[in-house]
């Protein structure tokens, strides 16, 4: 059995004195659920000697204090606005982020494929939401050293505060103070949240906001128990695309259909992804409804276009049409990935706008929470949706994380929760040669995707479908 000890935990703060105030989070912000996001940076085989262990540890706390001083807000809580019980804020108040230093008994290789969302949860910060919202820090950090010198860093970040642009100005700041560097004006964060709130008060929004309505659920012809589970299980598993594997899925994808721009890996990833966990999930039942939910990065979105240094969150949720599993599965590739652009494409500043307004006539934020995350749930489904939830970690710098001992072999994110059934996240591969999916669904699943995963890219890419 591992054995992780957390031996000592430190409250670090900003260095320097900073703003006592309380933010408004922006509407955007206030879509999130108040809980944490994770994420696991692995550094093996750095064969570190006991002092330089101890160095390490002084180094991480003293810069992250630096990076503090700039990234303020995360050493603040949140509060819920009162009497309103369902809007949140933000008070700058400098209680700081949460610091812990833990050991394994075992070396990093001994502990197991880190395809398991089970491991990775014994090295990331576990989060006690038994406690008012008023005392959870909104960053805790884990750092774990290993007999054979091998190091895992992992952060439990607060959603309601950053999305994956700003965890990654967030974590590259950090990296580079700790290397004793200084910070660009690129990393520099922009706080103003006012941006990002609804420009008239009550003015209706302009589009169906399907991504708020509620999902499709299994129908009643399934004869899959575990869908009705209350112990509910889940999985997960790393796959990997070559960039050769991701050029032949486009070109299959594009041939097809005649477009002005071709189609993006993340359009043709997430498209191949979706088609792939139906055929898994098929239980006999080709009219059973589905749909895939991603985020949309909007700050070159909007006009004008956000700053990129903007701090929050400014990815906004869209859906594809719903459709049949034999919509996906059985149609020409290109169909599937089209879906995935119709649904990328049309969150453009005007649609934007109207999320802002239909959120801000929201007369009880938590209900439109509960019914975004939680509505399977609700509905005794525990074993999972028929759909499919994807978040694009592309392009962000994590892979270049360097705090001083070079940069991580990988970062793995945390889907520790089981409502994450159903979810992928994409990333880059460490090494720059095509991209690695971290998907979680129902143990029973897991093989029979992995299999699938492999062998129908090849039939895919050689048939005239």
């Amino acid at each position: 059995m591992v054995n992780i000890h957390i031996y000592r935990s430190y409250t670090v703060t900003p260095s320097e004195k900073t703003p006592t105030t309380t933010l408004s989070l922006s509407l955007c912000d206030q879509l999130k659920l108040p809980n944490h996001g994770y994420q696991l940076y692995l550094f093996t085989n750095k064969n570190h000697s006991s002092s330089s262990l101890i160095s390490s540890t002084n180094i991480l706390i003293t810069s992250l204090s630096k990076t503090l001083t700039h990234y303020y807000p995360f050493a603040g809580r949140l509060s819920w606005i009162k009497p309103q019980n369902h809007l949140l804020q933000l008070h700058c108040n400098n209680k700081g982020v949460q610091f812990l230093e833990a050991t394994c008994d075992i070396t990093l290789k001994d502990f197991g494929s880190f395809d398991s969302t089970h491991v990775v949860q014994k090295l990331v910060p576990k989060i006690n939401y038994d406690v008012p919202v008023e005392d959870l820090p909104l960053l805790v950090v884990q750092f774990t050293k290993f007999p054979c010198g091998s190091l895992t860093l992992g952060l439990s970040m607060g959603r309601s505060v950053l999305d994956g642009s700003s965890a990654g100005s967030f974590i590259s700041s950090w990296a580079k103070l700790a290397k004793g560097e200084s910070l660009d004006s690129s990393l520099i964060p922009f706080l103003d949240k006012t941006l990002l709130d609804s420009k008239i008060l009550h003015l209706p929004p302009r589009f169906h906001h399907h991504e708020f309505s509620p999902p499709p659920l299994w129908e009643n012809s399934s004869n899959n128990s575990t869908h009705l589970s209350k112990n509910p299980l889940f999985a997960t598993t790393m796959l990997k695309f070559t960039k050769k594997q991701v050029e032949k899925l486009k070109n299959k994808a594009n041939n097809n259909e005649n477009k002005v721009r071709g189609y993006t890996s993340f359009e043709v990833i997430s498209g191949y992804l979706w088609r792939c966990v139906s055929k898994v999930r098929f239980e006999g039942n080709w009219n059973q409804p589905t749909r895939l939910t991603t985020l949309v990065n909007c700050r070159n979105r909007l006009n004008p276009p956000l700053p990129m240094n903007y701090f929050g969150n400014a990815t906004f949720p869209t859906v594809t049409q719903t459709c049949s599993f034999d919509d996906v599965v059985n149609k020409p590739f290109c169909s599937v990935v089209g879906k995935v652009r119709e649904a990328v494409k049309k969150v453009n500043d005007e649609y934007v706008r109207s999320v802002l307004d239909y959120v801000a006539n929201q007369k009880d934020m938590n209900l439109l929470r509960d019914k975004f995350y939680n509505f399977a749930k609700r509905n005794g489904q525990f074993g999972g949706e028929p759909n499919l939830y994807v978040v694009g970690w592309t392009n962000f710098p994590f892979n270049e994380s360097d705090f001083g001992w070079g940069k991580p072999d990988c970062m793995v994110p945390g889907i520790v929760n089981s409502d994450g059934i159903g979810k992928a996240y994409i990333l880059d591969e460490a090494n720059g040669d095509g991209f690695v999916v971290s998907v979680c669904l129902q143990p029973f699943h897991i093989d029979a995707l992995k299999k699938l995963f492999y062998e129908d890219m090849e039939m895919i890419t050689s048939s005239k479908l």
